[in-house]
C-alpha cells in the first residue's frame, strides 16, 4: 500500500502506542471507487443491526475475524465517534495478531452521518 503524508496520520493511545488513521474523505474515496477494504463495525450485534456504513463486516468476536481476514487485506476499523474505544481495542487487537494493513476511522458513525453518507441498518430512516 502508498501512503501519502496526506492519507496516513498517527495517533498516540494514553499508553503511547501509535495508530494509523484514515480520514472520512478518504475512506469514502476508497468505497465509492469499490477498493477492496475490509470495513469493520467493532461495537455489538443490536449496534450493528441498528446503524452501520454499507458493506460493513461484523464480528461476534475478535477471534472470529481472525479466522475470516487475511493478514495482508486493506483493514479499516471503526466505532462510533472518536472518543469510542471498541476501534482503538480492535485496531491493537489486529495488529498485535500480525496484520500490518490496518487504520482506524476515528470519526465513525456520528461523524459519516453528520456528512450525509449513506448507513444501513433497521434504525436508517
Amino acid at each position: 500500500m502508498c501512503i501519502s503524508s496526506v492519507d496516513y496520520v498517527e495517533y498516540k493511545t494514553d499508553q503511547g502506542r501509535q495508530m494509523k488513521l484514515i480520514s472520512r474523505e478518504e475512506l469514502k474515496e476508497k468505497l465509492d471507487k469499490g477498493r477492496d477494504i475490509k470495513l469493520i463495525f467493532a461495537l455489538g450485534d443490536w449496534q450493528y443491526r441498528a446503524k452501520h456504513i454499507p458493506d460493513s463486516l461484523h464480528f461476534h468476536d475478535l477471534e472470529e475475524a481472525l479466522k475470516v481476514l487475511d493478514q495482508n487485506d486493506e483493514i479499516v476499523v471503526y466505532c462510533s465517534n472518536a472518543a469510542c474505544p471498541a476501534s482503538i481495542f480492535a485496531y491493537h487487537f489486529l495488529v498485535d495478531h500480525g496484520y500490518k494493513n490496518v487504520r482506524r476511522y476515528a470519526g465513525g458513525l456520528l461523524e459519516w452521518e453528520d456528512a450525509g453518507y449513506p448507513l444501513e441498518g433497521e434504525g436508517v430512516n
